[in-house]
Parts: structure tokens; C-alpha cells; sequence
């Protein structure tokens, strides 16, 4: 991995010299734009608006609108001029208890490398959000940015975990959700019925990006002149063995019953089943 930032983490007066990576890595198969009737690739120029001259990346600058409507030009050297921006420094603020902040706020994570000599300072911060189950909230500027964010351990690594800003997030608006919906007990026993049913623990190993899987099935099936996905056939519809909300939930914490037995049957005969003897050669 390759450092995206350096700098130091404050807090109180211990500061703590730190690496910043991308904790995240897209798997998205690649692609790029081709014309449709032939395949030739697409190609983007950037030019002189009412002209076709082609202005290079490095003399491209920044356009703002002032507060009294003038337009200013801000070259990179002008940003780069800002005193936040030659501010090396991830400052904590404060510590806050984890459930304060809500999941909605989170943005991109990025891990923390200590690049001192010795790595207690990364240690002790680290172990003592562990013991008092708080985050730290920080502030740094990032890509032209500044950045609010929350400090935390995932492992024994610490992970700056950049939030959004309040007014970044939408006010949901739902007009059906003002009204008064009643909810009867046998329904929502039984929606607790299906959750216990569904109750585990949290494994990401298990699910897969069914898109990408597929995509790539048909980028493969494509390049050998195949089909990849050959028409199945439509199966019955359960609407009517479902047709209202007590039912469909009777329904799966029935279905999720099924599966569980059969996967406890299917785990039994596996350890049932007695050890293959190999052969000597010879």
C-alpha cells in the first residue's frame, strides 16, 4: 500500500507521527467507453469552451463565484497557499461514547500507520479507546478538503473514519410515514419470531457481489462467443399463499425452519460419513 498522507495525530500535547492508506480498494471489473457500433474507444478532451483548442491539465485552474457575484479564477498555488493546507496535522477534539454516532454519518475509512521509531504513543491511544469504548473525533485536511472524522480500532489497527458533514445529509421527507399505522400483536410477535429465526452472527465472507460475479460470467461468455445466461423457466408465483403481511411472515419463519433442518441433516451425514482408506502403491 502507498501512504496517501503524513503527518502527526494530536491529542492533549502527545502528538503521534502517522501514515494514512486507503482501507478500501474497489473490485469492480474494469471498462472504458467504446462506440457502440464499432467498439473504438471514446477519448474526452479538455478544451477552450467555443473552441476545439485543447488546454493542457497542469494550466487548468478553479472558477468560484464570489459573495457579490464576480467570478475568481484560484490557481493550485493560490489553495496551496491557505494555512489549513500546510496544516499537517490530524487534531482529536474530543472523545465521544460510540453510540453517539450514528452509521448514516460514516464516509471512507483509512488506516493509520505509526512512523515513529517507537509505536507506544500509537499503542496507548489505541488500547485506551479499546478500555473506554469511545471514539475520537478529529479534524485534518485531505484533498483539498477538510475532513471531520471518527477514530477507532478495527483490530489492532487504528482507522480514520472520515464523516459527513450535518448538512450532507437529506432530511427524509416521507409523507406515508406521518401516518398512523396500527400494527397488530400477533404481527409483531411473529416479525420477532422471523428475526430470531434469522438471528447470527455477522460474517462479510459469506455474501458476494453478485453483479460482479455476473458481470464477469457475461464478459467471459461474450469473448467465447456464448450465452451466459441461458432463459430459465418462470416459477409459480406464492402471491396468493402470501397475500397479506401475517401470512408472508408465517411463511418465511416456516421456510427458515425448512432450511435450518436440512442444514443440520446435511451437517449430521457429513459427520456420519466414514474416513475414505487410501491404497498403498505399490
Amino acid at each position: 500500500m502507498r501512504a496517501i498522507w503524513t503527518g502527526e495525530l494530536s491529542f492533549g500535547l502527545v502528538n503521534v507521527p502517522v501514515k494514512v492508506y486507503s482501507a478500501i480498494e474497489s473490485h469492480d471489473a474494469k471498462s472504458h467507453q467504446v462506440d457502440a457500433k464499432d467498439g473504438v474507444r471514446i477519448r474526452y478532451k479538455r478544451v477552450r469552451e467555443g473552441t476545439d483548442d485543447e488546454v493542457e491539465f497542469a494550466n487548468i485552474a478553479n472558477a468560484y463565484e464570489s459573495d457579490e457575484g464576480d467570478t475568481v479564477v484560484l490557481s493550485k498555488e493560490d489553495v496551496k497557499s491557505m494555512p489549513v493546507e500546510k496544516h499537517r496535522e490530524i487534531s482529536v477534539t474530543e472523545f465521544v461514547p460510540r453510540e453517539d454516532v450514528d452509521p448514516i454519518m460514516f464516509d471512507k475509512p483509512y488506516y493509520l500507520e505509526p512512523s515513529s521509531k517507537s509505536p507506544k504513543a500509537y499503542v496507548l491511544l489505541r488500547q485506551a479507546l479499546q478500555e473506554t469504548e469511545r471514539l475520537a473525533i478529529c479534524t485534518f485536511t485531505l484533498r483539498n478538503r477538510t475532513r471531520l472524522c471518527a477514530l477507532r480500532v478495527v483490530g489492532n489497527v487504528m482507522v480514520l473514519q472520515t464523516l459527513l458533514w450535518p448538512d450532507e445529509i437529506r432530511t427524509p421527507d416521507f409523507p406515508a410515514l406521518t401516518e398512523d399505522v396500527k400494527i397488530r400483536p400477533q404481527e409483531l410477535a411473529m416479525a420477532a419470531s422471523l428475526i430470531d429465526s434469522m438471528a447470527t452472527d455477522f460474517d462479510p465472507d459469506q455474501y458476494e457481489d453478485d453483479y460482479q460475479v455476473q458481470l464477469r460470467q457475461l464478459i467471459a461468455a461474450k469473448a467465447s462467443g456464448g450465452e451466459a445466461f441461458p432463459e430459465a423457466p418462470e416459477e409459480e408465483s406464492e402471491d396468493d399463499e402470501v397475500a397479506d403481511l401475517l401470512a408472508a411472515l408465517k411463511a418465511s419463519v416456516k421456510n427458515r425452519e425448512a432450511q435450518a433442518s436440512t442444514k443440520a441433516t446435511a451437517k449430521s451425514g457429513d459427520e456420519q460419513k466414514p474416513a475414505r482408506s487410501r491404497k498403498r502403491a505399490g
